[in-house]
């Protein structure tokens, strides 16, 4: 198979525009051509007022790619394809006697599950909140409502965080493997548009993950996995620093020598006794800020100039940063065009924010995080679990500020900047639910992040007019941008390092940061549980 590498074509080409298009640039007949997909598709809209144009990758077999390849050896754009197909490491014997268990069903513990299940290892489950149908009625009831349920919102339940946010499946991390190729591959088996395996930035959407979600649970359970709904795991059993297996919090034990914890950045109980347990846990970075929200048609302007609207580009989005005079870097967060900001604690007393679209965007606002960089030696030093202890502190604070029933603080950009508290809304209408309360956000987080915020959105508004205009709200806080913590793990084995059958994995454990890397790496842990069980097993034969 050969790759055909940066080829461009317009916006409103047809299918047969790039079939011929292919053939211009191999120089071949169109009985030559036997078959091609298309890898990826991205456009460069940084020159604003430009020609924007579809930039293709093409993988494709001609009836002789030997003799193409060798004609074109020396054109670094025509190469040979990479094999991107997923190939199973291992297949459990038919004499299985032990089962590993997967802690956490967001999407880590989804794909480990998922894989564990594919090689015959018949997982068990156990995800603290509940299914997709009632964690989403839950959800709804604190946005609708201001009616917390704790083990059942935007942080717990069937799906992780990743389900009520933008459902973004993409990411910087390394792959030279081709997992991420995998995680989109079972997307699309179970209901996701085939697309998302071509477009530059692809994405789902809360409505259709929901569905996505049950059927690969489904899939889990037909291969023999069990998967058990609010089974919270309230400890681990160990002897001589090796997992036997967890306790729930209403007692029940399940036993295993291979555990795979999935948590996700909130499980903050699970962080505790996970300490006191002795599991090398370690602080990590993270970051705290606001949500901004602009008319989506300001961000189409600006970034798409007079592209803006066009049906093929659909809602823009935009990527940020800004270093600051004190040392911080400020940069935008978790961007979801055409979408609202939604009330995502998963504590009493607590209002948090995050960011969601539908698969459609288009709702009328843009809206991210701005978001300042902390990290444990400089702002929380000491204990490994200092950084949700401020975590903890900030969103008590926002609370109070918010009015103490679940909505959120907010204030006009234009009065942030100038240090006085908002008493009444401009054009931009906020979307957060249950409501905002308008006040000064400067009481809300630190002053070294809210000097940073207030020196980045001038800057930002030099990069994209009107960012920085006086009546886009900022929503606060967003304090759970990733984990604080990190439970490390060998490198090699995925293994915690003092805790033998203890595999730390995905977003929670602090090695990965969103829906793709998180999925990823629930494939990579899973590999390395199913290949152990294996070694274990010939071991003791």
């Amino acid at each position: 198979m050969i790759r055909l590498i940066e080829l461009s074509l317009p916006l409103d080409h047809t299918d047969l525009d790039l079939k011929s298009a292919i053939l211009r640039r191999l120089n071949i007949s169109e009985d030559k051509l036997v078959d091609y997909t298309i890898f990826k598709r991205s456009y460069d809209a940084r020159k604003k007022n430009t020609e924007i144009r579809f930039v293709y990758i093409i993988d494709l077999t001609t009836d002789d790619d030997e003799r193409l390849l060798q004609d074109f050896k020396d054109d670094v754009h025509i190469t040979r394809s990479p094999d991107t197909h997923y190939y199973t490491v291992a297949n459990a014997p038919a004499n299985l006697t032990e089962r590993p268990i997967v802690v956490g069903l967001g999407p880590c513990g989804l794909f480990a599950a998922l894989l564990l299940a594919q090689m015959g290892f018949k997982p068990i489950v156990l995800e603290r909140g509940r299914d997709v149908r009632q964690r989403t009625q839950d959800t709804w009831a604190l946005w609708r409502k201001g009616e917390l349920t704790p083990e059942s919102n935007v942080q717990f339940g069937e799906g992780g965080a990743g389900l009520f946010s933008d459902g973004k499946l993409y990411s910087q991390v390394k792959d030279p493997k081709f997992y991420g190729r995998k995680v989109m591959s079972e997307f699309v088996k179970a209901g996701a548009p085939d697309n998302i395996l071509y477009v530059n930035k692809p994405h789902i959407g809360t409505f259709r993950l929901t569905g996505i979600v049950a059927k690969m649970r489904e899939e889990i359970i037909a291969l023999g996995g069990e998967i058990h709904f609010e089974a919270k795991v309230a400890d681990v059993m160990l002897e001589d620093n090796r997992v036997q297996g967890v306790q729930l919090a209403d007692g029940t034990q399940y036993f295993s020598r291979y555990v795979v914890l999935a948590l996700g950045h909130s499980a903050r109980d699970t962080f505790r006794m996970l300490y006191e347990k002795q599991v090398f846990i370690e602080a990590k970075p993270f970051a705290i800020g606001f949500r901004i929200e602009h008319p989506q048609s300001l961000i189409d302007q600006a970034r798409l100039g007079k592209y803006a609207g066009h049906p093929e580009l659909g809602a823009a989005d935009y990527k940020l940063i800004h270093h600051a005079k004190n040392g911080r870097a400020v940069y935008s967060f978790c961007m979801c065009p055409g979408g609202t900001v939604v009330a995502a604690t998963s504590e009493v007393g607590r209002v948090v924010t995050n960011g969601m679209s539908q698969y459609s965007r288009n709702e009328r606002n843009a809206n991210s995080g701005i978001v300042v960089g902390i990290s444990p030696e400089q702002d929380f030093p000491g204990h490994p679990l200092a950084g949700i202890e401020l975590q903890e502190r900030l969103e008590s604070v926002a609370y109070t500020l918010g009015g103490s029933d679940y909505k959120a603080p907010a204030q006009l950009v234009g009065d942030f900047l100038q240090g006085v508290p908002s008493t009444s809304l401009g054009s931009v209408e906020p979307s957060y639910k249950p409501g905002v309360h308008l006040c000064d956000l400067a009481a809300a987080l630190p002053e070294y992040v809210i000097d940073a915020v207030r020196e980045a959105l001038p800057a930002f508004g030099k990069k994209i007019r009107g960012f920085d205009r006086h009546d886009a709200v900022l929503t606060g806080i967003e304090s759970r941008t990733s984990s604080p913590i990190r439970i490390t793990r060998d490198a090699e084995s995925f293994e915690s390092l003092n805790t033998r059958g203890l595999y730390p994995a995905g977003e929670g454990a602090g090695y990965a940061g969103g829906i793709l890397s998180a999925g990823i790496d629930g494939i990579k842990v899973a590999e390395a549980v199913a290949l152990k069980m294996l070694r274990d097993m010939s071991e003791s034969a």
